[in-house]
């Protein structure tokens, strides 16, 4: 079975973005982009919220032919242009994009048949209202989380108020030299 990996940014203090949604408190440079890079290139299927969705499309398409392009730009846009795009939306309903498939009712179901088939890893990337909705129906199995070193004190958390514990098994950690700490969670099943 495949596995979903959230993979998300974060203050300190828990919050994937600033009361406004503002992100620009993110710190990432080459050193991370290259760590993350080799990560996602396994993969063939991203997960995304429809904003986020419509923030990556926005850029992504095209980075790569931009005049000054830096290696990043040109390698993710690659991957990005190659990548099955999976969007969980109820307001694209039935449009037909290219490499997308638009989720918009029967969550659960649609995910676990996506997940049945033969591949690596999905990774959902940053969409906090995704990532909610995934978490409620138990059916993110890692994190894959980059602490920032910076305490937000009010935004848009990671993990909301739950009913039940999520147990996780800590994978690896790795310290950037920009301050950012990445922990790399799965989810404990038993």
């Amino acid at each position: 079975m495949r596995k979903i990996i959230s993979f998300m940014h974060l203050s300190l203090d828990g919050f994937v973005a600033g009361p406004n949604g503002e992100m620009n408190w993110i710190k990432a440079d080459e050193e991370i982009f290259d760590h993350v890079g080799k990560r996602i290139s396994e993969g063939d299927t991203a997960l995304y919220g429809r904003v986020t969705y419509q923030l990556m499309e926005s850029y992504w398409p095209t980075a790569a032919n931009k005049q000054n392009a830096s290696k990043h730009d040109m390698e993710h846009s690659a991957w990005y242009s190659k990548v099955h795009k999976l969007v969980l939306s109820k307001t694209m309903k039935d449009v037909a994009l290219p490499n997308t498939t638009i989720i918009s009712d029967n969550l659960s179901d649609r995910i676990n048949e996506i997940r049945q088939q033969a591949g690596p890893d999905i990774l959902l990337f940053g969409s906090p209202t995704a990532t909610h909705s995934l978490m409620k129906l138990n059916l993110i199995d890692g994190y894959w989380l980059f602490v920032n070193p910076i305490i937000l004190g009010q935004g848009i958390p990671l993990f909301t108020v739950r009913k039940e514990k999520i147990k996780l098994n800590l994978v690896s950690t790795h310290q950037f030299t920009c301050g950012v700490t990445e922990l790399n969670y799965t989810v404990d099943r038993q």
